[in-house]
């Protein structure tokens, strides 16, 4: 397990949807994704993640799954992936694909054969309950709003939905559920992919005694004590890994929302016996507030720092950390930890990219990460695609907790569409992403920030990202070397150092829009790997300067 190969991998996600349209209809497509591999070689990134690209009548774009072993029509074909795949595997990339069990879509046959009857043979793969007094079944909210629980009046019963209506949970106490998921995992791999990003899979295993939950918002009771890192979760994973995952070269990583450093010991643990890593959100959760993520805060470099650290050194030689600063459910990294005005968005860019890069573990980049993407701004309710954000301005709009004005602002900085506007390849219509009229709105700044520009500049963002990837191959230290925080206390610059055998890897990264003082690298001699700054200052760092140093 030391020299795994997924330890020195960088991982490139890609929505689908909003990466490259190749037929003119406004939707990304494999036949896109395909043509721009290319691009992705260039980067040096060696493992592509695709957000889902099965069946789906979309209701959360695609994580609401209909058909697990078919491609989603606005995609293109089985021969389209299989196409995909190849050309991926002739460049040396490699592919992990979206794994969505916890729950599929209302239109799945299973769940269309399950609502049926009591005693239907599908009945008990999700998760029915009787109405309790006339009404749900508990407090429960989902996570797009309203409540958990849907009634179904062809029986009588409530199905339990952690997200959409349309997103009815799996019942993973069903042995036979869990053999349809684990051959169906099987059968991708046998098709080549090489490995799984599981999404929400700390949710599949709920307290049985189903509780009320706190209610914080004033509306719902809160889920996720009961429903994250339940009873059966660790050995339902064992058997994931017993069944199908150990017996294939894989990469895989799970989605752990309301995951701890205790359990995250056990997902990740070295020893191979569930996963390879998960993906912790308590860095994404630090502005959050009285109406959870929907704040225009910012997040305190304090905070951040001290999760950050946390998880580096408690994991240290037990399990293995995934890095990210967004993804598709996050805005982007350079609106939300860095400062995406035109003066400093790409030294900023570059200062957040080198603190994360850094770091032991796998670093994931998100599409448009690498050029400097920042979110959308959208001025308005009706340019919003995405149900969560349309759900809670409503919800929180119409109750009068949150006024439109405040809501839409909030939106601006946390909306998960931020991150899904389309990839900005050139200054062309709709920045290249389609001939046709896109699905959601292009950033109107595609003029300025786009591949084509920064392809074109050596001193770009994307050239930096291409350098700290073409690091972590040449060093060892970068994967290896334990993490040590340095500077805790200071209120503007996030600075760490990797010890390995008798090198030294020094980090230093400004995260603030003024010069600051900084002695960490005055009076040594080292050998600089990388810095965002062709000049330095004794004694400081400029604004969003970020250096790093072997000795």
């Amino acid at each position: 397990m030391s020299k795994a190969w997924w330890k020195s991998s960088v991982i490139y996600q890609i929505y689908p949807r909003s990466f490259a349209d190749s037929n003119g209809d406004g939707i990304g497509d494999l036949n896109g994704i395909t043509e721009h591999l290319d691009y992705i070689k260039e980067l040096g990134a060696d493992v592509i993640w695709l957000s889902p690209i099965y069946q789906s009548p979309n209701d959360d774009n695609g994580y609401d799954i209909s058909d697990y072993q078919d491609i989603m029509t606005e995609f293109g074909t089985m021969e389209d992936f299989d196409r995909m795949i190849s050309e991926m595997h002739k460049r040396g990339l490699k592919l992990v694909m979206d794994l969505v069990v916890n729950h599929t879509s209302d239109e799945h046959r299973w769940f269309m054969e399950s609502r049926k009857s009591k005693d239907n043979p599908y009945r008990d793969y999700y998760i029915w309950k009787e109405p309790k007094d006339g009404k749900e079944p508990n407090n429960w909210g989902s996570c797009f709003g309203g409540s958990a629980w849907e009634y179904d009046e062809e029986t009588g019963m409530y199905y339990l939905h952690c997200f959409s209506k349309k997103q009815p949970d799996l019942n993973w106490e069903n042995e036979t559920v869990r053999k349809e998921v684990f051959d169906m995992m099987t059968w991708w791999c046998e098709k080549g992919v090489d490995g799984f990003r599981m999404d929400v899979i700390s949710m599949i295993s709920k307290d049985p005694a189903y509780p009320d939950g706190p209610v914080a918002d004033g509306l719902h009771g809160d889920l996720s004590p009961y429903v994250c890192n339940g009873p059966h979760v660790h050995e339902y994973l064992q058997e994931m890994n017993q069944k199908v995952l150990s017996k294939f070269d894989l990469i895989t990583v799970g989605e752990a929302a309301g995951v701890t450093i205790e359990e995250a010991k056990k997902y990740a643990n070295l020893d191979g016996r569930e996963l390879n890593m998960v993906f912790q959100f308590e860095h994404m959760g630090l502005a959050s507030g009285e109406y959870g993520k929907w704040t225009t805060d910012r997040v305190e470099l304090k905070k951040l720092r001290a999760v950050m650290n946390k998880w580096q050194t408690e994991l240290e030689g037990v399990a293995w950390n995934s890095l990210y600063w967004d993804n598709h459910d996050q805005p982007r990294a350079v609106s939300r930890f860095g400062n995406d005005g035109p003066m400093y968005r790409e030294v900023s860019a570059k200062m957040i990219a080198t603190c994360l890069h850094m770091m032991k573990g796998t670093p994931y980049i998100y599409q448009g990460e690498e050029i400097g993407m920042t979110n959308a701004y959208f001025k308005t309710i009706d340019d919003y695609r995405d149900i969560e954000a349309i759900n809670a301005y409503k919800e929180y709009t119409e109750s009068g907790l949150i006024n439109e004005e405040d809501m839409l602002n909030d939106l601006k900085m946390v909306s998960r569409d931020n991150a899904r506007t389309p990839m900005q390849w050139d200054d062309s219509p709709n920045a290249g992403f389609t001939t046709g009229t896109p699905w959601i709105k292009v950033n109107p700044n595609y003029m300025m920030i786009n591949a084509k520009q920064a392809l074109a500049d050596k001193d770009s963002v994307f050239y930096y990202y291409q350098k700290l990837i073409a690091l972590r191959k040449q060093y060892e230290i970068i994967i290896e070397g334990v993490f040590e925080g340095l500077l805790n206390d200071d209120e503007n610059i996030y600075a760490y150092q990797r010890v390995l055998g008798d090198q030294k890897l020094v980090v230093a990264c400004n995260f603030s829009e003024k010069e600051v003082p900084c002695t960490l690298f005055d009076g040594k001699e080292g050998q600089e790997l990388i810095s965002n700054y062709k000049f330095h200052k004794d004694g400081v760092l400029k604004p969003y300067e970020a250096r790093v140093i072997l000795y």
